[in-house]
C-alpha cells in the first residue's frame, strides 16, 4: 500500500513531532485516497494521527490548541487530534474517526491503547449519526461536483463512497468499511453501474488526469436515484450518551499514567 521509503519517513517525521511539541503519538495511519483504494501516483499521503501531551500540560485553565497540523511537504500531509479531541469526537461517533481505526495503512501504534480505544468506539458507534454524517456529505459532494454539465470525473468518487455508506448502514452490515471496493461489491447490483465504477477506477489508479468532461450517464443517473431513495429515510434521533467511560479513559491515559507523563515528557 505504501513503499517501505514512504512508511520510514512517516516514521521519523511522527518522531520530530513527538520532540517538537511534547507529546506521544498513539495511534497513526493513513487516511483518503490512498485508504480508501483508488490513489494516484501522485495523491498525497493523508497521515492522521491521535497525540496526547504530559499530564501537566492538561493541570491549566487556559484553552490550549488540540489539533497538529503540518504544512504539506513532499505530498505529505500530516495531521493530529489531541487525546481529549478525540474523545469528545467519539462520543459523537465521528465518521472520520471510526475510519481510522480501519486504515489498512498504519504508521505508528500503542498496542494497549489501539486495543482499548477500539473496545470505546464500538460501545460509542452511532449507526444514526454515522448515516446522518454521510447523507450530508453525499448531497453536499453531488451539489458542489456534479451540477454542471461538465464535471471533474474523478469526483464521481466522493459522491459514491458517502452514498453507498449510507446503504451500507441502511442495510444493518456494521461500521462502514474503509476500502471502497468493499463498499462497491457490498451494495452495487446493477452491472453497468459496477463496469462504470471499475473503469473510473482504473483510469484512476493509472494516473489519467480525469479532468472535466461530460458527465457519465450511467453513474449520473444512479447517484441521482440512490440519493432520491436516501432522503426517504428518516433516522431517529438519538440521545447524547453517556460520558462515564470516556472520562475513565482520558484519565486512565492522561492523569493516572506516570509511565505515560514520563514518555511524554521525555
Amino acid at each position: 500500500m505504501v513503499s517501505l521509503k514512504v512508511f520510514n519517513s512517516v516514521g521519523e517525521e511522527l518522531r520530530r513531532i513527538e520532540q517538537t511539541y511534547d507529546v506521544r503519538v498513539l495511534y497513526a495511519c493513513e487516511s483518503g485516497s490512498r485508504a480508501w483504494g483508488f490513489a494516484s501516483q501522485d495523491s498525497d499521503y493523508d497521515v492522521r494521527f491521535i497525540y496526547v501531551h504530559s499530564r501537566d500540560w492538561y493541570l491549566s485553565i487556559e484553552d490550549r490548541r488540540d489539533v497538529i497540523e503540518e504544512p504539506i511537504s513532499d505530498s505529505l500531509d500530516l495531521s493530529g487530534w489531541e487525546l481529549r479531541k478525540t474523545l469528545r469526537l467519539l462520543r459523537k461517533s465521528n465518521p472520520p474517526l471510526l475510519e481510522w481505526l480501519k486504515s489498512p495503512v498504519v504508521y505508528a501504534w500503542d498496542e494497549a491503547f489501539v486495543s482499548d480505544f477500539k473496545q470505546l468506539a464500538d460501545e460509542y458507534y452511532s449507526p444514526a449519526r454515522c448515516f446522518q454524517h454521510y447523507l450530508h456529505m453525499a448531497f453536499g459532494n453531488a451539489r458542489d461536483y456534479l451540477k454542471h454539465d461538465q464535471v471533474i470525473m474523478k469526483k464521481y468518487l466522493y459522491v459514491l463512497r458517502p452514498l453507498l455508506a449510507c446503504r451500507w448502514i441502511e442495510r444493518n452490515m456494521g461500521q462502514v468499511p474503509m476500502l471502497f471496493d468493499e463498499l462497491v461489491e457490498g451494495i452495487v447490483e446493477d452491472a453497468d453501474v459496477r463496469a462504470a465504477i471499475a473503469n473510473l477506477l482504473a483510469r484512476k489508479k493509472a494516473g489519467d488526469e480525469l479532468d472535466r468532461g461530460p458527465k457519465d450517464a450511467v453513474l449520473s443517473r444512479y447517484i441521482e436515484a440512490e440519493l432520491a431513495g436516501l432522503e426517504k429515510i428518516q433516522s431517529e434521533e438519538e440521545p447524547a450518551p453517556d460520558s462515564e467511560a470516556l472520562n475513565h479513559f482520558f484519565q486512565s491515559y492522561c492523569l493516572k499514567s506516570p509511565a505515560l507523563a514520563l514518555a511524554c515528557s521525555g
